[in-house]
């Protein structure tokens, strides 16, 4: 394992890279105000199948730097790009796999769209393709409500129900983890920055025509709160990238916003099952 820094857009992203580096490279991106630890039990599963993992922290979030020039699905997508190119510099595979969980799935798909001679495939957890059921109202209070001095208050209380199928104390004790790192010296202006960009139906849509065809792994967890039907947004992400018949989709139970974190045991095997239908010895296939 090492811990590389590579620059973009004005700061430093922190990337974290595990496995052979000749072995095909695969990018996880976690969620709106969590971190890469998200990733490593599946991580753990990937590398042990023959993977290179590359995992990352959000802009501003994590140990990534502050001084980044600006926040969102389209700055994110940037990263993902920028990590494949820097981590695959003199490799014979040009190709990655993504992986974007919430607001980072958007993400991954602009970069699939924008690059689809670099991603080869993409993995969706809980992925934000659109704003869904709310509205600008709604996305106008929610970022009221994690302003200071109650922002960091209010946040713990959401984050602790976004993972149902720990036990209660373990999402508590998640929720102050993540609490703690975002009240870190300035990188509650920067998480407040990110959440007043973020517009998915604005930043990710216009691209979504652009990945049909692309494989793709939906993954869902049958109780994620941030959807009121989450099993029929799956399916609605899955059929975006319709008709490859690499794309499939995943139903989590019991699981919720991170199911990767929550329920590694059915999440890794799924995604090693994935990667391994894109392989083509040490790369991964070109898009069809």
């Amino acid at each position: 394992m090492s811990v590389q820094y590579i620059e973009n857009d004005g700061g430093k992203l922190v990337v974290e890279v595990r496995g052979d580096a000749n072995a095909p490279l695969i990018i996880c991106s976690p969620g709106l105000g969590d971190f890469r630890g998200a990733y490593y039990a599946v991580a753990d599963q990937l590398v042990a199948a023959g993977y290179r993992v590359a995992l990352l922290d959000l802009r501003g979030q994590g140990d990534a730097s502050l001084d980044f020039a600006s926040y969102g699905d389209e700055e994110t997508a940037s990263d993902f790009i920028k990590v494949a190119e820097t981590l695959l510099a003199g490799q014979k595979n040009k190709r990655v796999v993504l992986a974007g969980a919430s607001m980072s799935g958007g993400a991954a798909t602009i970069a699939a769209a924008q690059r689809p001679d670099l991603v080869a495939g993409v993995v969706l957890l809980g992925g934000f393709l659109r704003n869904g059921s709310a509205g600008p109202v709604i996305r106008f209070i929610m970022n009221l409500m994690f302003w200071r001095p109650w922002g960091p208050w209010m946040w713990k209380m959401y984050a602790a129900t976004l993972w149902p199928a720990l036990t209660a104390e373990a999402a508590k004790e998640r929720a102050q983890l993540s609490t703690d790192s975002l009240t870190r010296p300035g990188r509650w202006a920067a998480f407040q920055k990110l959440m007043a960009n973020l517009d998915h139906d604005k930043a990710v849509s216009p691209w979504i025509s652009k990945v049909k065809g692309h494989p793709a792994l939906v993954v869902v967890g049958d109780k994620d709160p941030d959807w009121s039907k989450p099993l029929e947004e799956a399916a609605w992400v899955a059929g975006q990238f319709a008709p490859s018949p690499a794309t499939s989709m995943l139903a989590v139970e019991g699981a919720g916003h991170a199911p990767q974190y929550e329920n590694p045991g059915v999440v890794g095997p799924e995604m090693v099952r994935f990667v391994n239908a894109l392989r083509q010895g040490d790369s991964f296939k070109a898009v069809p």
